[in-house]
């Protein structure tokens, strides 16, 4: 495979990653990561517009395979349904590739200017889960609001992952997913009460009043 092909993306998104680590991201510069794939510096923006994008490598494919796993869904689901079957799919594409989406994550963590790009990528894939959802269907202000949610979910599950890698990401996805539902049949529960609770200046329990 030519260093000017895929084998060459590779070894760019792997010395970026060893030198962000040894150095940190404001101190390396994208000659220093060509330098250390072995090709030009040319050669590094033929891949990727600024030394950023390398952690962010992938981030088509990912929407094109969550809206295509929303869209394929079985019929019937709900939407957190759906949004559990389409990002089963996307931990299984990170657990495949633990060795760089864990320091990945660190790195993020660890760079303001790479946290407010996480957060731009994060909106951008969760309104396409939602367009995803719309043409399912489901009315726009449930769209938003859910691929929102599960979005928020997804990410937990990865933190939770990356802190307990004893446990599959499947299995802290399926987790988050259940904290999910059980805190939404509790607030439903809540609003469906006859009669609400409210605390007292003693902290006793007492009826809330209503007119």
């Amino acid at each position: 495979m030519p260093r000017s092909g895929a084998d060459a993306r590779r070894r760019l998104k792997q010395a970026a990653l060893e030198l962000y680590r040894e150095r940190g991201f404001d101190r390396t510069t994208t000659a220093q990561i060509a330098a250390r794939a072995g090709v030009n510096e040319r050669t590094f923006f033929r891949h990727f517009p600024d030394k950023r994008e390398v952690l962010f490598d992938g981030e088509a494919d990912l929407r094109d395979e969550l809206m295509r796993s929303v869209a394929e869904a079985p019929d019937g689901l709900q939407p957190f349904e759906i949004l559990f079957h389409a990002f089963q799919k996307a931990a299984r594409i990170l657990e495949d590739n633990r060795p760089y989406a864990e320091p990945r994550l660190d790195i993020i963590a660890a760079t303001p200017a790479l946290r407010e790009r996480e957060l731009a990528k994060n909106a951008s894939l969760t309104e396409a889960v939602a367009e995803a959802l719309r043409q399912r269907g489901i009315a726009d202000r449930l769209a938003g609001l859910a691929a929102e949610t599960g979005w928020a979910a997804f990410h937990h599950a990865l933190q939770a992952w990356i802190d307990d890698p004893a446990l599959s990401v499947y299995a802290h996805l399926s987790q988050a997913f259940d904290d999910l539902r059980a805190l939404s049949a509790s607030a439903l529960a809540t609003k469906e009460s006859p009669e609400v609770l409210a605390k007292d200046s003693s902290g006793a329990a007492q009826p809330s009043q209503r007119s």
